[in-house]
């Protein structure tokens, strides 16, 4: 019985000797102290200023005006007072509006033709032509709906001036006889931010624990004992310490870290910021021991540690997208949703969001908190195998045992 104790006493103090020498290491090396402590914490914030106006105002645009009638110049004085697009341009002809599209000074064309006033007031239907620059969505989006909020509104002043009504009340039968209450739900305010900042902070805190997991096993496979080196460093040698030791170290500095990223930045920024505290914590643990466990397995690959680097650039994106946050889950192809299900950022995505933004329960979120566990005990399966190899790692050709991650430096 004694012996046991002891067993469990020396397991109990390898792992936090682990756990120490692991996170002075992370603030010994600047690169690593940049990446695991100032990244998550500098990053969020920029992310938020970014689109902390959450809807673009004033978006230029160019008139092209051929009727030069009354009701042309109406149509661009309430297209002028709307808070979301501005007449900057005024051109003579579509060409020249064109132009400027291509050099980016405007990002829409409104072209009103020559008959605009005259078809009207011969009881004809007119057209305007409407041309967005795609390549921005919430560019396009601000011109497209305004134009047509305010030919909408035009259409129904020409309809009540032609019915005759006496009241206000015809009027507005008659211009709208199906009244429709639009609600927006969770996001209220329609901002960007507050709709893809949920996801890409998830996504920045596996990323942030790949980059730093990464960056200190590449730094080990770097290193390799010289005859100035001792072959061990007076520290254990055993899988199950080196696994914990370094599992405790990473989680107790990320419980913090995406406390700050998860939690303070909304409210830093007023983004929409629905969660309950007690649910947060139960979400977190299993979201990151699965992106510790994750980043262990994937760091075994990493032979330098600028190449982690050029993994996480790489895979950011396609990430986000994959996630099911910026395009529906129903339309991602099969094959596209079975490689989401590698990653924990995509369960960890889902479920923040429905909590987050949507004021979901913890027991609505039941499939993605089980999935996290899941990845959380399959990772710590392969990530003990991968260190275990490492841990069996040939001799080199002067007879020294080459870096393991409980041995080198």
């Amino acid at each position: 019985m004694k012996g046991h104790m002891n067993k469990i006493s020396g397991t109990i103090n390898d792992i936090c000797t682990i756990w120490i020498d692991e996170t002075k290491k992370i603030f010994r090396d600047e690169g690593l102290l940049i990446f695991t402590i100032l990244l998550p914490l500098l990053y969020p914030l920029l992310y938020s200023w970014i689109y902390n106006n959450e809807v673009v105002r004033d978006v230029p645009f160019a008139i092209v005006d051929k009727s030069n009638s009354e009701l042309s110049r109406k149509l661009i004085s309430r297209l002028d007072a709307s808070p979301d697009v501005e007449t900057a341009y005024r051109c003579g002809s579509l060409e020249e509006a064109q132009r400027l599209v291509g050099l980016q000074e405007v990002y829409g064309i409104v072209y009103i033709p020559e008959n605009f006033d005259t078809r009207i007031n011969r009881m004809e239907q007119s057209t305007i032509s409407l041309y967005c620059n795609m390549a921005l969505m919430l560019t396009y989006k601000a011109i497209y709906q305004t134009s047509t909020a305010v030919i909408a509104g035009m259409n129904s002043d020409i309809q009540k001036s032609l019915t005759g009504n006496y009241t206000d009340r015809e009027d507005e039968i008659t211009t709208s006889p199906i009244d429709i209450e639009e609600v927006a739900m969770f996001n209220s305010t329609g901002g960007y931010g507050s709709f893809i900042l949920p996801g890409v902070l998830i996504l920045i805190i596996q990323q942030v624990l790949l980059l730093s997991i990464g960056m200190r096993n590449g730094t080990i496979n770097e290193r390799r004992p010289s005859k100035q080196r001792r072959d061990f460093t007076p520290k254990p040698t055993g899988l199950v310490p080196v696994v914990a030791g370094k599992t405790m170290c990473y989680l107790a500095l990320f419980t913090i870290l995406a406390t700050y990223v998860l939690l303070a930045i909304p409210r830093i920024f007023n983004f929409v910021h629905i969660l309950h505290a007690g649910d947060f914590v139960m979400f977190l643990l299993p979201y990151l021991l699965a992106c510790i466990f994750f980043a262990m397995t994937v760091s075994v690959f990493i032979k330098e540690r600028e190449n982690v680097m050029l993994l996480v650039v790489f895979t950011s994106v396609p990430l986000l997208f994959i996630s099911g946050i910026s395009w529906p889950t129903s339309n991602i192809p099969e094959f596209w949703k079975y490689v989401s299900y590698i990653f924990p950022s995509t369960f960890g995505i889902q479920a923040f969001i429905k909590m987050n933004s949507m004021g979901a329960t913890f027991s609505d979120i039941t499939s993605e908190y089980v999935c996290l566990w899941i990845q959380a005990a399959v990772y710590l399966i392969t990530a003990c195998l991968v260190y275990r190899r490492m841990a069996a790692a040939p001799k080199d050709s002067q007879g020294h045992k080459k870096a393991t991650p409980e041995t080198a430096d």
